[in-house]
């Protein structure tokens, strides 16, 4: 099961609102799971089964809310049993895929 989230403070006062550090705090989480996982600009993909993704999501979000009065929490998730390996998988397919289109 591949799960790209995206989770950030609302209501923090911050005049500039910057969320780095709220978003640092989970990303650590998410690294130190040892779970496969990729950060990007928007969202932060993790790759592993239905219970210890979502158990690091929610550990995510709670390190999230102490950055804030309210957390935003945006989910996707792709669940594909039996599969794994899929966080460069699907990368590797569609690279493959403009390989041959070229």
């Amino acid at each position: 099961m591949l799960v790209a989230f995206s989770v950030s403070p609302i209501g923090d006062g911050r005049a500039d609102g910057s969320v780095h550090e709220a978003v640092a705090a989970a990303v650590k989480i998410v690294r130190d799971s040892g779970l496969p996982n990729r950060t990007d600009a928007m969202f932060t993909t993790i790759e592993g089964e239905w219970d210890e993704v979502f158990d690091v999501v929610k550990r995510a979000t709670e390190a999230v809310g102490a950055y804030g009065s309210r957390v935003s929490l945006v989910l996707k998730a792709d669940i594909r049993p039996g599969r794994t390996g899929e966080l460069d998988g699907k990368l590797e397919r569609l690279e493959r895929a403009i390989g041959e289109q070229a």
